[in-house]
């Protein structure tokens, strides 16, 4: 079965919809319990929008299309201890629906149940008759109050190959963060001037490599000299304790970047540092532990930030942390530009 390729966004081209788009109503013996076509005409589920940004004042230019009900599997969903999505439908966006692109989506609902307002990944699975994956979709729902649940549509893009037809979706991954705590690569500086991400990570014969990056998006300069300082959390978002976190990524592997002492390093305002996670993902004798998240402070006076780098540590027991040091490949991303109106 296909699946997804990091290297190829475009082909799954994927967008969130605020329920206040559009609406839609389902023939008789349509929606989840049997299949049907959508009478009514509904937006072509191809735009990004965020959940909680107010609705256009402009009228939409999206083209109107008319997907087919497929049926559910079982309409309940999948919850975690602290969270819970649920998926609601499941359609089929075929050539004659009028929406290019798009071959399937599905509309779902997330609870957050936690105490405090987070940001969330998903991982959606869309499913053929086998159960087999043929493609996974990851979505970000932003900002979710506590207590607040909200709708929103993953869609997933027209397949290369002959990939087999969807007939269901799962939920697969659900991660979140506080949203005081979120990284970004981009969009608004935060209060501390400093923007923290960390990028997709590399895996080879059991050894993992993961990019923390720090940019300066204020007004003034930023001073570091060292190693940034984590904790890790488990999939509950409680600490992990027994796991030696060290100075350097030496005793993991050599020639990744991390094995040198740390440096002064001044980033004047749109300049970048880069420091390195790396571990072996070993299993012997032993509980292995699986750890997705780190909470990271760029410099110990900084707010921290939460990534999501997937620790495997096996058995192992340690985690290298390479030092700060400048980025010369950084280039600050060239402002969005609005696209003009389609016909």
């Amino acid at each position: 079965m296909p699946t997804v390729s990091r290297t190829a966004p475009a082909v799954l081209a994927a967008g969130l919809l605020l329920t206040a788009c559009g609406s839609q109503s389902v023939s008789p013996g349509g929606g989840t319990d049997g299949g049907g076509s959508v009478l009514a005409e509904t937006l072509c589920p191809s735009d990004f929008s965020r959940y909680g940004s107010p609705p256009s004042s402009e009228p939409s230019v999206r083209p109107s299309g008319t997907p087919t009900a497929l049926p559910l599997p079982s309409v309940g969903g999948t919850a975690a201890d602290e969270d819970a999505v649920k998926i609601t439908t499941l359609y089929a966006w075929g050539r004659r629906s009028g929406c290019a692109g798009v071959a399937y989506s599905a509309d779902f609902e997330l609870t957050n149940q936690q105490t405090e307002s987070a940001t969330y990944t998903l991982t959606f699975g869309f499913l053929s008759a086998t159960g087999g994956s043929v493609d996974n979709v990851k979505r970000t729902v932003e900002a979710v109050g506590p207590g607040r649940t909200v709708k929103g549509t993953v869609v997933m893009g027209e397949p290369v190959g002959n990939a087999p037809e969807v007939t269901g979706v799962e939920v697969i991954k659900i991660r979140s963060v506080p949203e005081a705590e979120a990284s970004s690569a981009s969009g608004t500086c935060p209060k501390s001037g400093m923007r923290l991400y960390a990028d997709e990570g590399d895996a080879a014969m059991g050894l993992r490599v993961v990019g923390l990056h720090l940019v300066n998006c204020g007004a003034r300069p930023v001073r570091l000299n060292g190693y940034p300082k984590l904790t890790i959390q488990d999939e509950d978002h409680h600490t992990v304790d027994g796991i030696r976190i060290l100075q350097g990524t030496g005793q993991i592997s050599t020639g990744i970047g991390g094995d040198s002492g740390p440096q002064p390093v001044v980033l004047r305002p749109g300049e970048a540092a880069v420091s390195e996670l790396a571990w072996r993902n070993t299993t012997q004798a032993g509980e292995p532990v699986n750890a997705p998240y780190a909470r990271v402070w760029a410099t110990p006076a900084a707010d921290p930030v939460m990534v999501v780098p997937e620790l495997d540590l096996g058995t192992t027991g340690k985690l290298g942390v390479g030092p700060w040091r400048k980025d010369a490949t950084y280039r600050e991303p060239a402002p969005a530009t609005t696209a003009a109106p389609r016909p």
